[in-house]
């Protein structure tokens, strides 16, 4: 056996393994992002510079990357967060930036159940939003994303019992603010 070729190997194989890892967390990541952001070109800005300085973790451990790329991309989400209010705060209303929506593209058959299901995410992006910035986090992380506690507090840097705290409360306000939408 070639060990110039195995070196090469090995070289090249964190890449591709990171390369999976970004092609099975884009789609969540950018969902994640949106709902914190209301913007899907932000989103889109805010995942591609977290995927970007993950590069820069490839030679870490793959069980860490998970962590690791979501407290990337949550760090990412509350500097735009920032930046979006320290400029455009003072020249934009509270009702101009209250009109922004999500856009929902749908390829399923069934035009009236995509339209329910539209519904329905829509509707809950809305109560998303209207949580405290941990309480969505918490409830994001650990039931869209189904993350454990232990991952959950590591991504948000916080105890695994803030952790729980937070996505209990975030529970309780989604139950009442969803339940005439059952």
């Amino acid at each position: 056996m070639d060990v110039s070729a195995t070196a090469a190997n090995a070289e090249t194989r964190p890449a591709q393994t990171l390369e999976e890892f970004f092609a099975s967390v884009r789609g969540r990541a950018f969902r994640f992002a949106e709902l914190g952001l209301r913007s899907r070109d932000d989103a889109l800005d805010v995942v591609q510079d977290a995927m970007t300085r993950m590069l820069g973790y490839a030679d870490r451990p793959e069980n860490e990357w998970t962590a690791l790329f979501w407290t990337i991309l949550r760090s990412r989400i509350i500097d735009t967060q920032r930046r979006r209010t320290f400029r455009l705060g003072w020249m934009t209303s509270a009702d101009e930036r209250e009109g922004e929506s999500l856009d929902w593209a749908d390829s399923g058959p069934d035009p009236s159940r995509a339209h329910d299901g539209r519904e329905a995410w829509k509707r809950l992006s809305q109560a998303l939003r209207e949580l405290p910035r941990r309480q969505r986090e918490a409830f994001t992380l650990r039931v869209l994303e189904e993350m454990d506690v232990a991952t959950t507090a590591k991504v948000m840097g916080c105890s695994e019992g803030s952790v729980k705290t937070h996505l209990s409360r975030a529970r309780g306000a989604l139950q009442k603010q969803l339940e005439e939408f059952q």
